[in-house]
């Protein structure tokens, strides 16, 4: 998984940005809009949001929290990505309740566990938790999606896929690693990492290419580098040098209130984001549509029998 300078270059760049010309206070009122996500500015705007989320608990309490602050209430919807039937009931749930979704902020994930760990159906737990799981949950909505689209006339109908300046270090995709093998342990976890955020760019421009005539809008995006738990599994010299370039936690939802409130958001259709609320140039392999392809017909082979 070797980087070249203009990687590493861009990297440092996505890093560092310069001052966001996008704040909370530009998004518009959002009543009347549907949302699955986890953010504090979009019940503050009047949005309806659903919090997926795996751990009742805490979501529930996150809820109480937020409702004390801004005064509206979020509602808890039960999603385990890392479980394929979860996901399918989190998605049929959330269809009895709502005709149409508005925004879909794919913004949950796992970054760089013990290359050991499987999902509940064997899948390394990664590539099954970030794309596999994302991208069903996704499909299954696709209906609500499609029916706001054309309800707004276009202006909603948005996915906001969740990537990382990680998936410019990824030169491919390694099927073989999507599941137990021994060239899981051989790549390792930050590669398996890297991989499953270039996965997420390439299915986000697989969506834009299959329905953005019917309207959906699918971007991808770097939320920058924040500080969070996700640097529980890295070991210390390397927790200690991202660190380095680590942000407060809430400017990672700059970039993704972005594509997903603005009036911009709506020509931002396989477009790539980079911090913070600036468009950016992804890894020239995921735009790869051949790729795109196989890793699609991969994906549907996987839930064909949920």
């Amino acid at each position: 998984m070797g980087a070249s300078i203009s990687t590493i270059g861009s990297m440092i760049e996505q890093g560092f940005p310069p001052k966001s010309k996008f704040s909370v206070d530009d998004i518009p009122d959002l009543t009347g809009q549907v949302v699955i996500v986890t953010a504090k500015a979009l019940l503050s705007h009047n949005a309806k949001v659903y919090f997926a989320a795996r751990d009742k608990t805490r979501a529930e309490q996150a809820i109480k929290d937020l409702k004390q602050e801004t005064g509206k209430e979020g509602i808890f919807l039960q999603l385990d990505l890392s479980d394929l039937p979860s996901v399918k009931r989190a998605a049929e749930e959330f269809l009895r309740e709502e005709p149409q979704l508005h925004v879909l902020f794919n913004n949950a994930g796992v970054m760089a566990p013990p290359v050991d760990q499987l999902t509940k159906q064997g899948y390394d737990l990664q590539f099954g938790t970030n794309v596999l799981g994302h991208w069903y949950f996704t499909k299954l909505l696709l209906p609500a999606l499609l029916a706001a689209s054309k309800a707004t006339n276009g202006k909603t109908g948005r996915v906001i896929h969740t990537s990382s300046s990680g998936s410019h270090l990824a030169n491919t995709l390694k099927f073989e690693t999507f599941k137990d093998h021994p060239s899981r342990t051989t790549a390792g976890t930050q590669h398996l990492y890297a991989q499953s955020k270039l996965g997420n760019v390439i299915i986000a421009n697989e969506f834009a290419r299959r329905y953005g005539n019917e309207g959906l809008v699918s971007c991808s995006l770097n939320p920058g580098n924040l500080q969070s738990d996700l640097q529980r599994h890295m070991g210390p010299i390397t927790k200690m040098l991202v660190g380095l370039m680590l942000h407060p936690t809430p400017y990672g939802a700059l970039t993704q209130l972005w594509a997903g409130t603005s009036e911009e958001g709506v020509n931002m259709n396989k477009k790539y984001l980079i911090p913070w609320a600036r468009y950016g140039t992804p890894n020239p392999v995921a735009q790869d549509e051949k790729l795109g392809r196989d890793l699609w017909t991969w994906l549907e082979e996987q839930v064909e029998y949920i």
